[in-house]
């Protein structure tokens, strides 16, 4: 793949990955991976905010929690009971406390565009904490774009499209000329999504090879938006986070294709992600 010389380039390999993930020390205690907390789920979109949340929790983060639709919470406790799921509405208190809590925000898995979603998104954007925002998130920033050095966003070609207001032919003729644009506008780490996921954080341009077409199902945005949210509560920088993020997505839906490309799930890389993020 051809790539302009205007940018630094480097491609994601697993031993780059590797050198990010030290093996824990035999003292440690769950404060010390990361307070995530994920939000999203509107009426009718509970398993985006269950993948994500999941895969957060897989990815090796020490506390995982959720904000979402209250008739949500009850089904993901009873599924995952690591993960601590709480309903809101607008006049609860519940979002403020848990803000408050967390060291990594995950904004946007199946957060939808209602009065609920805008809310939520109105409250949480502007909290001066690592962010990743995702899905709808970026439907909803591309509608009130601001600059951010500490976020990274999470785009597939119609959500960069949306954020520069271009079509997608024109985010898919020049990936690089996109990304760079979305990066100038929006600040942070950019990952633009799809075949040859890019990650820029405006010095370096990261390529990831891996990954395949079993990839094209729903859910999969969602699980790399909690994989990506782990490794930023574990320590990782954004750009780390990020890139690393996207290989062990990826990486993971190759073992998992191993088995055939059709009739994959996000959900079928779970097992793939825990072994990923412990390398031997």
């Amino acid at each position: 793949m051809y790539i302009p010389d205007s940018f630094k380039r480097r491609r994601a390999t697993e031993s780059q990955v590797q050198s990010l993930l030290l093996p824990r020390s035999r003292v440690a205690h769950k404060g010390c991976f990361g307070r995530v907390l994920c939000i999203g789920g509107d009426l009718g979109m509970a398993g985006a905010i269950r993948l994500s949340s999941e895969a957060c929790a897989r990815a090796g983060a020490g506390l995982t929690s959720v904000i979402t639709r209250p008739d949500n919470a009850l089904s993901i406790v009873m599924m995952r009971p690591e993960i601590m799921a709480i309903g809101w509405q607008e006049s609860s208190n519940i979002l403020i406390d848990k803000l408050a809590w967390s060291d990594v925000v995950v904004l946007g898995p199946g957060l939808g565009t209602s009065d609920w979603g805008q809310s939520l998104f109105a409250q949480c954007h502007h909290v001066d904490k690592p962010c990743v925002v995702d899905a709808d998130g970026l439907n909803l920033l591309a509608k009130v774009p601001d600059y951010r050095d500490n976020r990274i966003i999470t785009p597939h070609p119609g959500e960069a499209a949306r954020l520069l207001n271009v079509s997608i032919d024109e985010i898919e003729a020049d990936r690089f000329a996109a990304i760079q644009r979305l990066q100038q506008n929006y600040g942070g780490v950019v990952v633009l999504k799809g075949a040859g996921s890019l990650i820029y954080d405006g010095k370096t341009l990261w390529i990831c090879t891996c990954g395949n077409p079993g990839m094209a199902t729903g859910g999969m945005g969602d699980v790399l938006s909690g994989i990506i949210g782990a490794l930023l509560g574990q320590g990782l920088a954004l750009v780390e986070a990020a890139y690393a993020g996207v290989w062990i997505h990826s990486r993971a839906a190759d073992l998992c294709a191993q088995s055939g490309e059709r009739g994959m799930l996000a959900s079928d890389l779970f097992p793939f992600i825990r072994q990923l993020v412990n390398p031997r």
